[in-house]
């Protein structure tokens, strides 16, 4: 009888970092023999793990020669790969959230939105992708393929680029202005109709999705534990975030111990709040650790 394996691709490149960082919060850890290699082992005997080009994982896994890849909107759209998707991870090289594709043009250039590029040249990695946005908002323009360092040629070598972005500094350290955000890009775990009909690597997927997906959702929250007296508990509740905090008297205390989750960026304001309104020994701590 074969050994079962399910061939796993991660994207080389700048999400990789990222991407092993949610791995290892679901229990996932991958072994490099050394920094060229692409074939690193995983402490899952029943995985075979390769990197390869974010852009080519779509191709791929449509193709049958990959059951299951970590890839982008952008590249699965650009591709135009028939793939299923498992779960929707929304996490970026930098952050648990979704990138950007913006239409920038120099800080010296006229053009002030979509329309004013009718007849101009575009650059970009997206081809088809931009070119079916001018189709549907009824402007003709040249789209040229770019191979890399996008954000120098508006004004030099093009009119306007169409380039992602998480924060928006390489765009400004290059003088370029955001005419607009043509859509947003989130990382999927992708896979292909014949792998997800087989029995034995649909269940380890929906596992792996599942795990996947609960080690995203803990990098957007904290933890929050507290001891709140019983004569605030009720104000203390009522400005909470809209959650479901776990809520226990200690005994021959008026003190109640609540916990709950919330946003990271919610915490920060939450926490002083908390405090001002008499809550004691307040404790924030991760959802997610490694376990290690």
């Amino acid at each position: 009888m074969p050994e079962k394996k399910l061939k796993l691709a991660l994207p080389k490149g700048s999400l990789l970092e990222q991407t092993l960082k949610i791995f290892s919060s679901a229990g996932f850890e991958f072994i490099f023999t050394n920094r060229r290699s692409y074939t690193p082992a995983i402490n899952d005997p029943e995985i075979e793990c390769v990197l390869l080009r974010a852009q080519e994982i779509p191709r791929y896994v449509s193709k049958g020669m990959i059951d299951v890849g970590i890839a982008g909107d952008d590249w699965i759209g650009e591709s135009e790969a028939k793939v299923k998707e498992l779960a929707s991870l929304e996490y970026s090289k930098k952050n648990v959230k979704k990138i950007k594709w913006v239409l920038a043009v120099s800080k010296k250039s006229d053009i002030k939105n979509l329309s004013d590029l009718e007849g101009k040249t575009i650059a970009t990695e997206l081809v088809k992708t931009v070119e079916k946005i001018l189709k549907q908002r009824g402007v003709k323009a040249r789209v040229e393929f770019s191979w890399g360092a996008t954000e120098v040629k508006p004004g030099r070598f093009c009119d306007a680029i169409v380039e992602l972005t998480e924060t928006g500094s390489s765009i400004e350290a290059n003088n370029l202005r955001i005419i607009e955000t043509l859509f947003e890009s989130g990382t999927k775990l992708i896979t292909n109709e014949s792998a997800y009909k087989n029995p034995w690597k649909r269940e380890k997927m929906e596992d792996l999705a599942f795990l996947l997906a609960g080690s995203v959702e803990g990098r957007k929250n904290v933890m929050l534990m507290m001891h709140v007296p019983q004569d605030k508990l009720q104000e203390t509740l009522k400005n909470l975030p809209e959650t479901h905090p776990t809520i226990k008297k200690i005994t021959g205390e008026p003190i109640y111990d609540v916990t709950l989750s919330v946003k990271n960026e919610e915490a920060r304001t939450l926490i002083p709040k908390l405090k001002k309104m008499g809550c004691a020994e307040i404790v924030e701590f991760p959802i997610n650790t490694s376990s290690k």
